[in-house]
């Protein structure tokens, strides 16, 4: 049930047009936060998101930014805070993923996926920190293969979410005394584009509950997360992956 929590939060979500992002803001808008988010190249999505948040009576806006572009995150992130007076909530859902084993990824993959996956976390916090008061809160979106790489080909995705999972809690040690949280959600499988629908039945045999997760689902821990309940909630990763790690 929408209780309102986030009522006159400023939010900024990176990577909001689909999937968990898109729950991300979803939830966060029907909890009554002001959302501004950013797509890479699904401007339909994205303004199909931002209709429908609205038609439900929430605010929302994307702003077209690639997060592999440090420079424009951070400009995209000075500009959201200087039009809202603040920011409350940053989430840090843009990623990729790259599937390929060791002998024959290349190295661009390699550097494209950490600078979607990790540079840009650490531009955006750097960003949004410095338009954060007390009792404002970081969310990063890592995965569950940060602590379990299960098959072949998932190194460099593993090892970029194995930094987002480290990043967090040395923020969470920077940012504390100001009373910032800062804390990781780490999704197991999910019903997303990252995993296509002829994977489905392999992974739901990986997992205790027998099924994937819902972006809704991540939506729902991050927007508590964020809200006044988890005020003492920082510098974890919270595992949400339907007992794959059981």
């Amino acid at each position: 049930m929408n209780q309102n929590t986030l009522n006159g939060r400023i939010a900024f979500v990176t990577g909001g047009s689909r999937g968990i992002g898109a729950a991300i803001v979803r939830r966060l808008a029907s909890e009554g936060a002001e959302v501004i988010f950013t797509y890479a190249s699904s401007e339909a999505a994205a303004d199909a998101l931002v209709a429908e948040v609205t038609t439900k009576g929430g605010r929302a806006r994307a702003l077209k930014v690639d997060s592999a572009d440090a420079a424009a995150l951070t400009a995209a992130i000075d500009a959201a805070a200087a039009g809202a007076g603040r920011l409350d909530i940053l989430v840090n859902s843009a990623g990729v993923l790259e599937r390929g084993s060791v002998e024959t990824l290349g190295i661009d993959a390699f550097d494209r996926t950490f600078a979607v996956n990790v540079r840009a976390v650490y531009a955006g916090v750097q960003a949004a920190q410095r338009h954060m008061g007390e009792g404002a809160s970081i969310i990063n979106v890592g995965s569950i293969v940060a602590d379990r790489t299960a098959f072949p080909g998932g190194a460099v995705y593993s090892a970029s979410k194995g930094a987002v999972q480290a990043m967090t809690r040395g923020f969470a040690r920077d940012l504390g005394a100001r009373g910032i949280t800062v804390n990781n959600v780490q999704p197991g499988p999910t019903e997303t584009d990252m995993n296509p629908s002829d994977y489905h039945d392999m992974l739901k045999s990986l997992m205790a509950l027998g099924r994937l997760g819902k972006p809704d689902e991540i939506g729902a821990l991050v927007a508590w997360l964020a809200g006044p309940d988890a005020r003492f909630i920082s510098g974890a990763s919270l595992t949400i992956d339907g007992g794959y790690l059981a």
